[in-house]
């Protein structure tokens, strides 16, 4: 008979579904009084993966942090959208990055790649530029702070923008509501405020061809898939069952 491990029990006790895995990770972090500090801190409610200080995405540990979003495994199917048919040499940016997971998976792939990222969460920047060259990654609002040479040039532009409706994060995850700072969750009435900006200056920033992918909900995608139509693109919906992630794809071809 198997003698309950205690750390696997307390970890149980207090909600985590997959106590065992927890129990081992936190164990790989720090041992003696540390682990049991980062131990009260989960028991507490804490994410584990910015006590790690870790997250796995797409087959790569990328640096978190409290406060700043933690990239989810639907967000995988982004990165598989970008990467297919990612022309040689392109330049590739990611919007609302947070801490540039989908950047750093594609330059991982492709590292003939120019991958930038922007996000306007100075927390979230700086995380990122662990994750990425430093001088790679922006801060600064959607588009603003791209260098004006990229203008016209960009192969591929991928958004996670935050797409909650500002009324219905009360109901999200207390993980993501209570930890994750508000900017990388509010998508504002309706959800969909920044996708809408993102859409609006995607033309003036896309080579001919380029494509611009921006994730989604199911229940959301035909608005989402809207705002890209009107812009000109031509618009498909990938859904990814498996991981629960919707995207939407625009191809811009030349006005």
């Amino acid at each position: 008979m198997n003698t309950p491990d205690p750390l696997v029990e307390r970890l149980r006790a207090a909600g985590c579904v997959f106590a065992e895995d927890e129990a081992e990770l936190l164990r790989d972090a720090a041992s003696g009084d540390a682990l049991e500090a980062l131990v009260e801190r989960r028991i507490a409610g804490e994410p584990l993966e910015p006590l790690l200080g870790w997250a796995g995405f797409a087959g790569l540990r990328v640096t978190v942090a409290p406060g700043v979003f933690v990239p989810r495994v639907r967000s995988e199917l982004l990165v598989d959208a970008a990467l297919d048919g990612l022309p040689d040499d392109a330049v590739a940016v990611e919007l609302c990055c947070g801490v540039a997971a989908i950047a750093a998976a594609i330059a991982a792939t492709r590292p003939d790649a120019q991958v930038w990222a922007c996000d306007i969460d100075p927390d979230a920047v700086a995380v990122a530029r662990s994750n990425l060259p430093p001088e790679r990654v922006l801060e600064g609002d959607l588009y603003a702070p791209l260098p004006a040479e990229l203008r016209g040039r960009v192969a591929l532009l991928v958004a996670n923008a935050p797409y909650v409706p500002s009324d219905e994060i009360a109901f999200m995850p207390s993980e993501a509501r209570d930890h994750e700072h508000r900017v990388a969750l509010d998508g504002g009435v309706g959800g969909l405020e920044v996708q809408a900006r993102v859409a609006a200056g995607c033309r003036e920033w896309l080579a001919p061809g380029g494509r611009v992918i921006i994730e989604t909900s199911e229940r959301q995608a035909p608005r989402t898939a809207s705002l890209l139509v009107e812009q000109g693109l031509a618009v498909r919906v990938v859904r990814d069952e498996e991981r629960d992630g919707t995207c939407v794809v625009g191809v811009a071809h030349p006005r």
